[in-house]
């Protein structure tokens, strides 16, 4: 059964679902369990994702998190890096590999990577890091040169992908500011396992439940799945969902999911709502083909600055984008400079300043200089080096 709603509903309750408002989750854990994949390819954006969303968590959490492979980064989807449940990555990649596989093999041909090529890197990785072994990316690199496999320009990074996404490397603990190569059946022990019909349903459910209200659409273009296999797993999940409609549109939900206290926050759905600095690519962006309940279209050029892809870190309001920021690290300090599309308010300024702290806490650092003091006219910095999609 349908129930109607407005586009205020369905921000108030991506919110909340996100761990974003009202309702926030309790460890790094539990936010890669609800939104089951944030995008990672910025190493330092996506642990801040994980961070927002666990008030009160650290750096040194996330890290615990990921040394300890109750999450793991990997290739799960769209040939990108993403955070995801360590026992869930093995079955999701049995249903978005392949595609992934297939169109990869025009750049594996520029970069002359075949079959054999391929399979004699697998088995250099498992004679490599068999029995726990780790080696960081260059010491892998080196070893794949020492084989008789070069490794220049995008080669070595695109062999690295590949036995990633067909289930024999993955990210695992950190040495430094870095992760370390290990074999995934080494590292993640007790994957689940599901059958097709079981994964495509759990890949519907779980995307509904941390991104939901969310369209069937949005679902397939997040999970590059076929509209196919995404209609069988809605088939297959449909009895766990409620349905919204609004505008004449179907967006789904998980029917189990608390959605904060509707009643309280009817007709201002999203007032109380705090402003928020997200990290570069973030999902409550990113995590959607239709993007216009959290921005303008005409303001997405500035969050996607050349439309390359390239996700700039977000400021959000009541749930939507109102601006960028770009930060100032020292060793001691961090500092925040707002990019808002239009002047701050006094009492944003203030809001700002009080998530600048909170990010600075997640870090371990203090606070340095005037966070609402930049100009806001200069273009905002691009994200630090991340890595670049399989395919």
């Amino acid at each position: 059964m349908s129930t109607l709603a407005s586009r205020r509903d369905v921000i108030r309750i991506r919110l909340v679902r996100q761990g974003l408002f009202d309702g926030r989750l309790r460890g790094v854990t539990e936010v890669t369990d609800r939104l089951l994949a944030l995008q990672a390819q910025d190493y330092a954006a996506a642990k801040w994702a994980l961070g927002v969303r666990a008030p009160g968590t650290t750096l040194a959490d996330v890290d615990a998190a990921i040394n300890s492979g109750r999450i793991v980064r990997s290739w799960p989807m769209r040939g990108t890096l993403h955070f995801v449940p360590a026992v869930d990555l093995g079955w999701m990649q049995q249903l978005t590999g392949p595609r992934i596989v297939s169109r990869s093999r025009t750049r594996h041909a520029q970069l002359d990577i075949d079959r054999d090529v391929i399979e004699r890197a697998r088995a250099v990785a498992v004679h490599a890091l068999s029995g726990g072994r780790e080696l960081s990316r260059a010491e892998f690199l080196a070893v794949l040169e020492e084989n008789g496999i070069g490794t220049s320009g995008q080669r070595g990074y695109h062999l690295i992908g590949h036995l990633a996404l067909t289930g024999t490397l993955c990210w695992g603990p950190q040495r430094g500011r870095q992760q370390v190569l290990v074999l995934l059946d080494e590292w993640v022990r007790s994957p689940r396992r599901l059958d097709r019909d079981e994964a495509l349903g759990e890949f519907v459910l779980r995307y509904f439940d941390g991104h939901g209200p969310a369209t069937l659409r949005d679902f397939a273009w997040w999970s590059q799945l076929t509209v196919a296999d995404a209609r069988a797993g809605l088939a297959v999940a449909a009895d766990r969902l409620a349905e919204l409609v609004v505008d004449g549109v179907t967006y789904y939900l998980a029917a189990a999911a608390d959605t904060g206290d509707a009643d309280e926050a009817k007709g201002h759905p999203t007032q109380r709502s705090p402003l928020l600095a997200l990290p570069a690519f973030d999902e409550y962006l990113i995590g959607y083909q239709d993007r216009s309940f959290a921005i303008d279209d005409g303001s997405l050029g500035r969050v996607v600055p050349g439309g390359n892809g390239m996700f700039l870190p977000l400021i959000l309001a009541s749930g939507r984008v109102i601006g960028t920021w770009r930060q100032t690290k020292t060793a001691r300090s961090v500092s925040l400079e707002p990019r808002p599309f239009d002047p701050l308010s006094a009492g944003q300024a203030r809001e700002f300043e009080r998530a600048v702290a909170q990010y600075a806490h997640f870090l371990g650092l203090s606070v340095g200089g005037n966070p609402t003091a930049a100009p806001t006219a200069a273009p905002a910095a691009a994200p630090a080096e991340p890595e670049p999609p399989l395919a």
